[in-house]
């Protein structure tokens, strides 16, 4: 009888595969929680203790890794030498694999795990078998998710697992273990020493897209492991995802992230935001982040960071967009939205800034950074203005800080009554951001005059001021830090504009 050794933390579909084998003539032989699961549900299986003929020692760390195992894992069936050493040794074969790893990535996501808790869910004997079936893949096929139980069932029933199968499954098992000591690594690594030394892992595909940001690119979205991500992402309606509408996702997530308690709402365009505002609905949100420039919304990504209702979904439907992104969608809502059968309609929780690393791509390499976050804290906020700012402008201000970090820079933002009415983005001159901002305000019939300005950096000359203060803006938000603020405060003071400075930079490249 061929045999198969299952021993896995993750038993979704263990017991039928089990008994399929078996069905099939196979010897199953498993370990503790696996091999109690399979007699549970009445399938004859073979303790490891049996085999290796050795008792499992050390609070279970030591009970595959015997010779009985590896040597039946590793043997080419091919050369007579390891035949013999078989056959001298009374080591039985084993066939098939199916393992996963003990919980790691589980375990230390949780609050408030122990150091001795972490190790202890280090996998070793797992891995190692994997290892040793994905080497002599040629003879013993190894299987590491279980969503391939089923085409595993098929292929055997059908008589014989093709080499490039087994390949593959190889390949599977070498990127998931990868993957799992990554994970390890990073875990061990001490965090007041910086950045990692080294940067290890895999990615796994989550889908193949049509193209790339042109037709002539090929692309895939590739997903980690971090929380509050891609991997998160539920397609409730629509055309399949694009390389480019999963680009604008993300800057529509950012765009929404600041707001905890207030329905946020953020119109996206080529990742940068062309409306944004918050309200006290989601259609009241969606009406301010729609006005901010109509014109631009044509075509766009929609964000918001509550739950989208049927009169909110009734307003959209009106206007051509190519994805609507929230948390969650009442049954209503959905249904008004299917009328819109491209439509693609996603559910993302929203990610509020939880700790990590952001990649950036270079050619033959990346830029590694700690994720941004936003910080609310005004605590080292200070107003070096004769005049400081009004409650109403406290508010606008708050708001379009929280705004521009959103925004490409060179980044300005106009807000009124924690909206944008004007949003200047990726400018090369920050005067030009400024200049844009205006200009499509206007352009969209907003009048500037009386609302805030926020800028993601600072001023390097008095200009900026000048030219916020010509359009009749009345208080500005930006970092400070220019060897030139104390021309920029004085020119502020002369206009008659408050001024406000963050003390912290707000760039997105």
């Amino acid at each position: 009888m061929p045999r198969a050794l299952l021993s896995v933390s993750d038993k979704r579909g263990i017991v039928p595969f089990a008994q399929g084998l078996v069905k099939l003539g196979w010897d199953i032989i498993s370990t503790g929680g696996t091999a109690a699961a399979l007699k549970a549900a009445g399938v004859p299986v073979q303790s490891v203790e049996s085999v290796t003929r050795f008792p499992e020692m050390l609070d279970g760390r030591v009970k595959t890794l015997h010779p009985m195992v590896h040597g039946a894992l590793l043997a080419r069936r091919d050369n007579p030498v390891h035949l013999r050493a078989l056959a001298e040794h009374e080591i039985t074969p084993i066939e098939l694999v199916a393992v996963n790893l003990y919980p790691f990535r589980a375990t230390i996501a949780q609050p408030d795990v122990s150091f001795e808790d972490a190790i202890e869910n280090i996998d070793i004997g797992g891995p190692s078998m994997l290892r040793s079936a994905a080497k002599n893949h040629e003879f013993v096929l190894p299987v590491v998710e279980p969503s391939d139980y089923t085409e595993v069932l098929t292929l055997l029933r059908a008589g014989e697992v093709p080499l490039e199968v087994r390949r593959a499954y190889a390949a599977k098992v070498f990127a998931h273990t990868a993957d799992y000591d990554g994970a390890i690594a990073g875990y061990l690594t001490p965090r007041d020493e910086g950045l990692p030394a080294r940067l290890g892992g895999s990615l796994e595909r989550m889908a193949s897209l049509r193209y790339g940001e042109n037709p002539q690119q090929r692309a895939a979205l590739y997903a980690t492991e971090e929380p509050r991500g891609i991997r998160d992402l539920t397609q409730r309606q629509g055309k399949e995802l694009s390389f480019n509408n999963i680009l604008d996702l993300d800057g529509a997530m950012a765009a929404i992230a600041p707001w905890r308690n207030r329905p946020a709402c953020a119109v996206i365009k080529h990742t940068t935001p062309c409306g944004l505002a918050v309200g006290n609905s989601a259609l009241d949100a969606w009406h301010k982040a729609r006005a901010t420039d109509p014109q631009s919304a044509f075509g766009g990504v929609v964000a918001f960071n509550t739950v989208v209702d049927r009169a909110t979904a009734e307003e959209m439907v009106e206007l051509f967009l190519e994805v609507i992104v929230a948390p969650s969608f009442h049954d209503e809502a959905l249904k008004v939205l299917a009328s819109k059968k491209n439509l693609r309609v996603i559910e993302l929780p929203v990610s509020h800034g939880e700790q990590g690393l952001d990649y950036k791509c270079v050619r033959g390499g990346f830029l590694v950074q700690d994720r941004f976050q936003f910080d609310p804290s005004e605590e080292a906020w200070r107003v070096p203005t004769v005049r400081h700012p009004t409650e109403a402008e406290w508010s606008d201000l708050r708001f379009g800080w929280a705004g521009v970090a959103s925004v490409k820079s060179n980044a300005i933002l106009l807000a009124r009554k924690e909206a944008a009415i004007g949003i200047g983005a990726g400018q090369m001159s920050r005067v030009d951001a400024s200049f844009l901002a205006v200009h499509k305000a206007r352009q969209q019939g907003h009048d500037p005059r009386g609302s805030v300005l926020a800028s993601d950096g600072f001023f390097p000359f008095p200009d900026g001021v000048e030219a916020a203060a010509d359009a009749g803006i009345t208080a500005i938000i930006q970092p400070g830090g220019s060897v030139k603020d104390d021309d920029v405060i004085a020119a502020a003071d002369r206009l008659g504009l408050a001024m406000v400075l963050t003390g912290s930079r707000q760039f997105r490249h």
